[in-house]
C-alpha cells in the first residue's frame, strides 16, 4: 500500500487529488455533506491511485495484455483449397 501511494504520480492523480481536496473543503464550508463523500472519493482516487486515476478509463494510454498478444503472435493463414 505505501509503494502504491508514494510511487507512479501522474498529473491525472494530482488534479484528482486536488480536485477532490477542494470539494471537500467547500462542501464542509457550506455544509454540504454529499459533496464531502463525492470529494472523499476523487481524493482516495488520487491518493491510491485507482479508476481512472489510474489511467484506466481511457484507451491508448494503458497497456492491455489482450492487445499486446495479438501483436506479438504471428498470423496464421487457413488455405481451404484442395487439389483434385
Amino acid at each position: 500500500m505505501k509503494k502504491r501511494i508514494l510511487t507512479g504520480w501522474t498529473f491525472a492523480r494530482i488534479l484528482y487529488l486536488v480536485i477532490g481536496t477542494l470539494l471537500i473543503i467547500q462542501s464542509a464550508m457550506n455544509k454540504e455533506w454529499i459533496g464531502v463523500f463525492i470529494g472523499s472519493y476523487f481524493a482516495s482516487m488520487g491518493l491510491f491511485a485507482f479508476g481512472c486515476a489510474r489511467g484506466n478509463c481511457y484507451g491508448g494510454n494503458c497497456e492491455v495484455e489482450t492487445e499486446q498478444k495479438i501483436k506479438t503472435d504471428p498470423i496464421v493463414e487457413l488455405n481451404d483449397t484442395k487439389k483434385n
